[in-house]
């Protein structure tokens, strides 16, 4: 898989009308990517859309976390604990004593976050009694847990390279799902079904055949299906990781650090 997408070529949408839009709701995308809502949390006119914004980020990349702590040695019950308690405290206060927030990506400052609140704050929250803590969400333990015990062990997996190869997969995941959304809104479902076996991967001989066949066009109107669904993929993650990330600057250095954990 990295391999396929490393080889899409970020940030050149398809040469038709939708991929011009698109391109143009990358770039603004840029002037309040999610990150940068967050990282202006304190700004009072902007405080709600802060909130809704690092609540999304908290949800699609809670996973990643729990799987950090719980390879580095803590039981499911404190990883569980750990990981709301955490994303309790970032959306009530906006920040994590002791981590800088400035320094502009999601991925590295919510590590930090977590290995400062392990050390620390985790002392002072399990002092107090469990459970009166209001948390934006609740993890689905045994979800959790169960997809925690299919990562593969040993010294090579240590709990920050488990962490950023489960994050780059986050990110993917949620890529997926908006291209599955745009899909589905437009009424395009059986489309996106036949085309998304050749997404990351080339067909076996023959099947663009038998596609064109099910979906009623001509083998080459498959191919070209199949490439702007690919370009759009490719805009999805480039836009998916700028959400992440402060300085448009850095996207394409995430988007390399990413598919390098994925390989």
């Amino acid at each position: 898989m990295a391999d396929t997408v490393a080889g899409m070529r970020f940030g050149e949408a398809d040469r038709n009308d939708e991929g011009k839009q698109s391109m143009a709701a990358g770039k603004a995308a840029f002037l309040s990517t999610r990150w940068s809502l967050v990282l202006r949390a304190g700004d009072l006119e902007n405080e709600d859309e802060s909130s809704q914004a690092l609540e999304h980020l908290c949800r699609a990349y809670w996973y990643p976390l729990y799987a950090f702590v719980r390879r580095s040695g803590k039981s499911k019950e404190d990883a569980q604990d750990l990981t709301q308690g955490l994303f309790a405290k970032l959306v009530s206060t906006g920040s994590i004593s002791g981590v800088d927030a400035s320094r502009g990506r999601f991925r590295s400052y919510l590590l930090q976050a977590m290995q400062n609140f392990m050390r620390s704050e985790w002392r002072k929250e399990t002092a107090e009694k469990r459970g009166g803590r209001e948390v934006p969400f609740s993890l689905d333990a045994e979800d959790a847990e169960g997809r925690y015990q299919h990562e593969p062990a040993g010294d090579d997996y240590g709990p920050e390279m488990l962490f950023d190869r489960r994050w780059a997969r986050a990110v993917l995941e949620q890529v997926f799902d908006r291209l599955l959304d745009e899909y589905r809104r437009t009424g395009k479902m059986e489309r996106y079904e036949r085309l998304k076996p050749c997404l990351l991967d080339d067909p076996a001989t023959g099947a663009y055949g038998e596609i064109a066949a099910a979906l009623r066009m001509t083998e080459s109107g498959v191919r070209t299906q199949v490439h702007r669904m690919r370009a759009r993929f490719a805009a999805l993650l480039r836009e998916e990781v700028a959400g992440t990330v402060n300085d448009p600057a850095d996207v394409d250095g995430e988007l390399s650090y990413l598919l390098r954990s994925l390989s």
